[in-house]
């Protein structure tokens, strides 16, 4: 099995300019999987949007040191810590870390082999590269908006999870990766609607092939099946059916206890079978076998799911419950570092260290 360390990315150095959302998200991935990630903060007020820092967990794993940019000692600081990073990260609108003077030019000048991931919604170039956009707009421009709700209905927003953090943030991680396998320093543009669109690649294989409409509500996976939806149960609560193959379709109606093919028109039918009782009661129906049913969980619940608590899907660090790294290795296993980093609270240590 090798030797065990403190996570995959031991010994990776990541230096990321404080913004908020896709960007940070990244950057606590990277801190997740063993990276020592140093968020530079401004002085002054953080982001109305994140709150008491000490519970902002994007930024958990990371220490923090405190840099007016808007002053030479402040980029110079940045470029010191980015000569000897490994990555850099910001996620600001294009031009903006040229304006301050901490773009990609100065920092690879200070280190060639520097990997410097840019986050933005629009892209670094392009009509819209700088205009202002959210996580709904990119996706709604990307294609991925549309095909989500149902028939008849208005497309649905999935807060900004798909958007910002599966299009966004998991891209620029992609990106960073990939770019370090290459040994070549270099800039890594991830767009938030890039990786959205990317996301899409099945359902455009699909419409190729002439097995999906460019339809919301009509298709295998948009609700237009009544085997893989979701149905309210007698409480008012919900639980999701995902009983696609007929094997698993066989099973999911003799245990709803309903006697109908695939083919034949049931969504009637199983509305009205779930309504008979509650989410938890079909729980109970559905336990242990291939049914392919699931409760609908909140936030808090999913907390306490006995599958997630078996695998320890969720941990609580200083009173907060929070999800724990992601994926999971076996020879360099990752595990929850340092509570959210206090603006400017590592700066003497950061600086000792790095500059040894």
């Amino acid at each position: 099995m090798g030797v065990r360390v403190a996570g995959p990315l031991h010994g990776l150095r990541v230096v990321e300019l404080a913004g908020i959302g896709p960007a940070p998200f990244a950057a606590m991935l990277l801190a997740d999987l063993g990276a020592d990630v140093v968020r530079v903060d401004r002085p002054g007020p953080g982001s109305p949007l994140s709150g008491d820092p000490a519970r902002d967990l994007l930024n958990r794993g990371k220490r923090s040191v405190l840099a007016d940019l808007k002053t030479p000692d402040g980029v110079e600081l940045v470029l010191r810590l980015a000569a000897r990073a490994d990555v850099l990260l910001e996620g600001w609108r294009p031009g903006v870390a040229e304006r301050l003077g901490v773009g990609p030019e100065p920092a690879l000048a200070r280190n060639p082999l520097l990997i410097y991931g840019r986050m933005t919604g629009w892209g670094q170039d392009g009509p819209l590269a700088h205009t202002a956009g959210h996580d709904i707009g990119y996706l709604a421009l990307s294609g991925a908006l549309h095909p989500i709700g149902r028939a008849g209905g208005p497309p649905q927003v999935p807060v900004n999870l798909l958007g910002d953090f599966a299009g966004g943030s998991l891209y620029l991680v992609v990106g960073v990766l990939a770019a370090l396998r290459s040994g070549v320093g270099q800039v890594v543009d991830a767009a938030i609607v890039d990786g959205a669109a990317h996301l899409t690649t099945i359902l455009h294989g699909l419409l190729a092939a002439g097995a999906w409409r460019d339809e919301r509500g009509v298709n295998l996976l948009d609700t237009g099946a009544p085997f893989y939806d979701v149905y309210e149960t007698a409480d008012g609560r919900h639980v999701a059916v995902g009983a696609l193959e007929p094997k698993f379709f066989a099973e999911f109606t003799r245990l709803l206890g309903v006697e109908v093919s695939q083919q034949d028109g049931t969504r009637e039918l199983f509305e009205s079978a779930f309504a008979t009782r509650t989410r938890d009661e079909w729980v109970k129906v559905f336990a242990g076998g291939d049914a392919c049913v699931a409760p609908v969980l909140s936030l808090g619940e999913a907390t306490r799911d006995p599958h997630l608590t078996a695998r320890g899907t969720f941990a609580e660090r200083d009173g907060v419950v929070q999800p724990g790294p992601a994926p999971r290795f076996s020879g360099t296993p990752a595990a929850l570092g340092r509570p959210p980093a206090l603006p400017g609270a590592d700066t003497d240590d950061v600086l000792t260290e790095w500059e040894a």
